[in-house]
């Protein structure tokens, strides 16, 4: 453990709490997070350092450290949810329909942390760059402005941390490999001339139609792809008709195809179009299939991994954890197509109670995650060297 960064946190600490509370009580939704912004730039200003926000007016970059070498990138998001939150926390939310239930609050705090943590620091053995970005929740994601605003130049290698409502405070968990999936969005619009269903024969049924590929795509891409890569399809949303015996004329399919394997995901798109039509084409339904694509899996190499683990055994000797890889997408990945990096896992289950899920209105996390997190971004700076 680096003794200025202890020292700061001996300091500071009761602030970080303070800072997540402020955060959390007052969330921003994608692009609009100027607020937060200028928190978090007014902080770091403080301290002596540079913020530059980013062109769109919400999210910044900071570089603290050498201005030429190795610079090592450390990213949180910012934005909150479209969810009203149901905590009853004294410091809930207080803006109506608009809640951190995603641990953004926490991810800001800890760079923040982490932030002025290293500028105390006299001499640091790389460059650092802090990168609080904005509208992680949307897509496109906010990632992308990041790297069209230059945020990723002269950066050799990138990581982050998550909040993991399943894990234990005072853990962290790493994994080389994927650590989340790719996630696309399907919608198939069908129609048909419609009829009566005594007479089927006659027109090209619908629901049939609906039924054939609610079953049918799932069902060959299970056959099409490896199972290993952790490829999983489900429909979220149908409709079609209001009568029992009448075939509608329209009807409508959406979903979700997510995988953990990057060549698969190139694949998907052709695919599902490939075994959509040829479901359709023999029931005389016609359709439209609009497919968007989502996010890349984030893939930690190898390389980075090991990187993070050093930092997270140097957090403290029973830090370290495994840690699945999830079904959810996260655009960090979009700085993985550019530069090596990683993502780890912060733990923010108390240990005692339920362990109350991300997205959800009743989402909280345990605040002991935070000195945790500034130790271990702390780590990732100072070992890179």
């Amino acid at each position: 453990m680096n003794p200025y960064v202890e020292k700061w946190l001996g300091e500071h600490t009761d602030d970080l709490t303070a800072w997540r509370r402020h955060i959390h009580a007052n969330p921003e939704l994608a692009r609009q997070e100027y607020a937060t912004t200028e928190f978090v730039a007014a902080k770091l200003t403080a301290a002596g350092l540079a913020p530059k926000v980013l062109p769109r007016g919400t999210g910044l970059i900071c570089d603290l450290g050498p201005t030429s070498g190795p610079r090592v990138a450390l990213r949180a998001d910012m934005d909150a949810l479209p969810m009203q939150e149901l905590t009853g926390l004294p410091f809930a939310s207080t803006v109506p329909g608009v809640s951190h239930a995603c641990g953004h609050d926490a991810h800001t705090t800890v760079l923040l942390g982490a932030g002025l943590a290293l500028a105390t620091v006299p001499e640091l053995p790389v460059g650092v760059r802090l990168v609080f970005q904005a509208a992680e929740e949307v897509m496109p994601g906010g990632a992308l402005d990041v790297v069209a605003a230059g945020g990723l130049d002269g950066v050799s290698r990138i990581f982050a941390l998550h909040c993991d409502p399943r894990l234990e405070v005072g853990k962290v968990g790493m994994r080389v490999g994927a650590i989340t999936s790719a996630a696309d969005h399907i919608e198939i619009v069908l129609d048909s001339p419609g009829g009566h269903t005594s007479r089927p024969h006659l027109t090209g049924d619908l629901v049939y139609g609906l039924g054939t590929v609610i079953t049918g795509l799932p069902g060959m891409l299970s056959r099409r792809i490896d199972p290993r890569t952790g490829t999983v399809m489900v429909w979220g949303m149908v409709s079609a008709g209001k009568a029992p015996n009448a075939i509608p004329r329209t009807g409508m399919l959406a979903g979700t195809v997510r995988t953990g394997d990057h060549e698969t995901w190139e694949l998907l798109e052709p695919m599902v179009r490939e075994i959509v039509h040829g479901l359709l084409a023999p029931t005389g339904v016609s359709y439209e299939l609009e497919y968007r694509r989502g996010v890349p899996p984030v893939v930690n190499d190898e390389t980075s991994a090991r990187i993070f683990e050093d930092a997270i055994r140097s957090a403290g000797p029973d830090v370290l954890a495994d840690t699945p890889q999830s079904g959810g997408g996260e655009d960090f990945s979009w700085y993985l197509e550019r530069v090596p990096g990683a993502m780890g896992r912060l733990g923010v289950w108390p240990g005692i109670g339920p362990e109350l899920d991300i997205h959800q209105p009743t989402f909280d996390l345990d605040e002991r995650a935070l000195p945790v997190g500034v130790r271990v971004m702390t780590n990732l700076a100072l070992g890179a060297g």
